[in-house]
């Protein structure tokens, strides 16, 4: 059986996490902004579905159906989904890592399993990476306009 496969993007956000998290966990409100799932339907609750329309770019757009596996406010959510019959199964991840000065890192990312796995070629893997790097860039965007909006200030120091 092949290795799993991991595929990222991490980004430094220059506030706190919770105006990350108000923004991740209203999961229908994800169309309003969000590039790589632009319809979303669900709720993020332990063994919930959620209803995610995935845009890749370069990719005809395609529905899922997750089950969250877990969640921790302003933390993270992790949801998995099978694809081929369970021949490829996959364990998505969205990440708020708090830093000592306030700021955070976010990360999302997708780690694949299965026997089919190998027909994940680069090209679908590199489109993967582009969609969790805009997911990404809008989340740090988004949330760095509305912390500012709110009257926070970013601390010193690199995030």
């Amino acid at each position: 059986m092949a290795l799993p496969l991991k595929i990222e993007h991490r980004i430094g956000v220059l506030t706190p996490a919770a105006p990350i998290w108000e923004m991740i966990v209203d999961v229908p409100r994800w169309s309003d902004w969000n590039p790589l799932y632009p319809k979303a339907k669900g709720e993020v609750q332990f063994g919930a579905e959620l209803e995610l329309e995935v845009a890749l770019p370069g990719v005809a757009p395609r529905v899922i159906k997750p089950k969250v596996l877990d969640w921790t406010p302003n933390e993270q959510i992790i949801w998995t989904v099978s694809m081929m019959g369970g021949l490829v199964r996959s364990t998505r991840y969205i990440e708020i890592e708090t830093l000592d000065n306030g700021n955070v890192i976010f990360s999302n990312g997708e780690i694949f399993e299965g026997l089919l796995m190998g027909l994940i070629g680069k090209r679908t893997q590199r489109a993967i990476k582009a969609g969790f790097r805009a997911f990404g860039e809008t989340v740090r965007d988004r949330a760095e306009a509305a912390w500012k909006a709110q009257g926070g200030v970013a601390t010193s120091g690199a995030a």
